[in-house]
């Protein structure tokens, strides 16, 4: 994956046109949340191309816990600060914090390692919303706003015991969404799979907001209007 593709640089700092971030959430997250489009209102970069960025320009290390700080809009200008060895943050030339991460353990720089766990948890990411998100809500019998869905990125771990890999895939392991109010925290816990055996385990942590009392039919809407989107959205 040419991840350059995606972003530019310019005084060792990063931006993204709405363009590249929307197309990186179609193509290759096949992520297509209206709030990604070009011309969305409330415009954000994806959280996949924060992670992504970070781990083609630092590795993949062993342990990896990833805090998502704010949305980031299209043309902000972003650098990497290193506070030490162990942690990488995302900020703006306000100091505002976008993206942090704490790494320990061994750090791994091989390229087909990165771009292909790139791809496979990015695609992996792209699959939340409908497949994994719809049955949670079914089951807590509560919703997102179906005509205003936001979903947002929370946090994310990784933990991979063995970085003498080449090509892992991820597999969902459990699910679960907790409720607060109008606010779902839902947790997703996966393995990484390579040769049929675990090499390691991660969790990805998101935020619904607006939640109402579940309706099959505004679900089934929402959902069809997502797949449509899929099949005619280009960029």
């Amino acid at each position: 994956m040419e991840l350059n593709n995606f972003y530019s640089t310019s005084d060792s700092k990063f931006q993204f046109t709405r363009q590249q971030a929307s197309k990186f959430a179609k193509n290759i997250a096949g992520d297509f949340n209206p709030i990604h489009d070009q011309d969305h209102k409330r415009f954000c970069v994806p959280g996949d191309l924060l992670f992504s960025l970070v781990l083609h320009h630092y590795g993949i290390s062993e342990k990896m816990s990833v805090e998502f700080g704010g949305m980031v809009a299209d043309q902000v200008a972003l650098r990497f600060v290193e506070s030490d060895s162990q942690q990488i943050q995302l900020r703006d030339d306000k100091e505002k914090i976008y993206l942090t991460v704490q790494r320990t353990g061994n750090t791994s720089k091989c390229t087909e390692l990165i771009n292909n766990l790139t791809q496979a948890y990015v695609g992996f990411s792209g699959q939340t919303f409908p497949h994994i998100l719809v049955p949670l809500m079914k089951q807590h019998n509560m919703m997102i706003n179906p005509d205003r869905p936001l979903v947002i990125y929370n946090s994310m771990l990784i933990d991979i015991s063995d970085l003498d890999i080449t090509n892992p895939t991820l597999e969902l392991v459990n699910s679960t969404m907790d409720i607060d109010g109008k606010r779902g925290n839902v947790c997703l816990k996966f393995n990484f799979i390579e040769n049929g055996n675990i090499v390691g385990t991660g969790e990805k942590n998101m935020v619904l907001s607006s939640l109402r009392d579940f309706e099959e039919d505004k679900i089934t809407h929402l959902v069809e209007s997502y797949d449509l989107r899929k099949n005619t959205v280009t960029e």
